[in-house]
């Protein structure tokens, strides 16, 4: 690299060295989905859970937003104790109308009046039950970008992953990389995702996690001590309440005070893991970013500036896509037993089919044809985003298979599953905002 100003922290060329390690986590992913849906969720307390729809009697909270998080409503907690640290509306029956509106305080299902009247109308926040299939949609735009910004990528959960980019940036610019990855995710999905920059897994997790929401945190080589010090104990990686009280009851209220003690007691106090805490503390951690295993589907997907509504751009994207993911299985030598489409609908309305096939195959031209077929109905609809996908991936070195090989026709009894199982096009769609789904798309 050419010799110019350097930013503090990069004191010479070894540091250069060191892996760029981003981990990107998206803010109260599931409230973010909601809002996605629902416009005018945002800035509202919303909490998204299970145990609040007729014939439930318990349930706990999945997601809260941060609104309402200021109400003391967190994650785990069961959806009454949740709904009840809400705040009350002043007058009840001046808001007694909306307590059937899909924005109001009432669950989105349409018996309402199967709850407690009093209870859904004087809520000001929102609850939405899980809707995990509407989730991972959202997810996998996100997991189309970060794997087209690093060549690494691990997923360690669906609104989670850490990216190798050592070969996409350098130091001296990484926060403008990190800041990249955010804007695509909320211009081209609209979600927020906070982001931390480090050389270690273990640093760049803490980072995305300093500044939340919309965090943006850059821990440059050379930093890691400085930065982890004055953190308390529970936010080193891997500590949980009960372990944060053990290393205080050793006298260990920092990550400082972990760094700089006689790892020898640590060890005797929690084994193995003990000295695991002592490095990670002292910024210390050689793990590298490797994918979870093999891939479980490949996707291609493309936006329009604007909905189009003619046939021809819509069937000219397909036919692009279909090429672009065949070609995708074919260099990571896989072959497919399902093939799928995504029309994305105004304002935000996913909808997915797919199509199984007798046995894997690879053979690009019936991915083009199916995803076609697959599409035909949504030929005169205006259309914001495109997306094919190839999944039920087989990864051998052995002679590529064809559907010649194979018995049967691609119209076959079977289902868009790993288990391959019932019916051969999948058309899941929940009656709310017309949402159709394939779970890993």
């Amino acid at each position: 690299m050419a010799d110019g100003p350097r930013l503090p922290g990069i004191e010479d060329d070894e540091d250069e060295e060191e892996p760029i390690v981003l981990h990107v986590d998206a803010d109260c992913f599931y409230a973010s989905c909601e809002r996605l849906r629902e416009p005018e969720l945002r800035g509202e307390p919303v909490v998204v859970g299970m145990g609040y729809e007729p014939g439930e009697t318990n349930g706990a909270v999945a997601t809260a937003s941060y609104e309402a998080r200021e109400f003391g409503v967190e994650s785990a907690q069961a959806i009454s104790t949740a709904l009840e640290r809400l705040p009350r509306r002043a007058a009840l029956e001046s808001e007694a109308p909306r307590a059937s509106e899909h924005s109001s305080g009432s669950p989105r299902d349409p018996d309402a009046d199967d709850h407690d009247p009093e209870l859904a109308e004087s809520e000001t926040g929102h609850y939405r039950p899980v809707d995990m299939d509407y989730y991972e949609s959202v997810a996998s735009d996100v997991q189309e970008i970060l794997h087209d910004c690093a060549d690494v990528v691990r997923e360690v959960s669906i609104d989670e992953a850490y990216l190798e980019v050592t070969d996409r940036t350098a130091w001296e610019v990484a926060d403008g990389f990190a800041r990249h990855v955010k804007d695509r995710i909320r211009r081209e999905v609209g979600i927020v995702v906070s982001v931390g920059a480090a050389p270690t897994m273990s640093a760049a997790k803490i980072a995305s996690d300093f500044d939340k929401p919309d965090g943006l945190t850059v821990v440059r080589p050379g930093e890691i001590r400085e930065f982890l010090a004055p953190l308390e104990v529970d936010l080193l990686h891997g500590v949980g309440p009960v372990t944060a009280r053990e290393l205080r009851e050793m006298g260990l209220e920092t990550a400082g005070d972990v760094a700089a003690a006689d790892p020898k007691p640590l060890v005797e106090r929690f084994g193995e893991r003990g000295r695991e805490l002592y490095d990670r503390a002292r910024g210390e951690d050689d793990r590298r970013v490797e994918p979870k295993g093999d891939p479980k589907s490949f996707s291609r997907e493309s936006a329009f500036a604007d909905p189009v509504s003619e046939p021809g751009p819509k069937y000219e994207q397909i036919e692009t896509l279909a090429a672009a993911v065949a070609d995708r299985a074919r260099r990571e030598g896989a072959l497919y037993r399902t093939v799928g489409v995504k029309a994305v609908l105004p304002p935000f309305d996913v909808n997915t089919r797919a199509r199984s096939l007798p046995g894997p195959v690879d053979e690009p031209a019936l991915v083009e044809e199916i995803a076609r077929e697959l599409f035909a109905e949504f030929e005169d609809e205006p259309v914001r985003k495109l997306g094919v996908r190839v999944a039920n991936l087989e990864f051998a070195a052995a002679d590529q298979a064809s559907l010649d090989g194979w018995a049967g026709t691609p119209d076959a009894d079977e289902r868009d599953r790993d288990t391959d199982a019932d019916a051969d096009t999948e058309r899941d769609t929940n009656t709310d905002g017309g949402q159709s789904s394939l779970a890993d798309f």
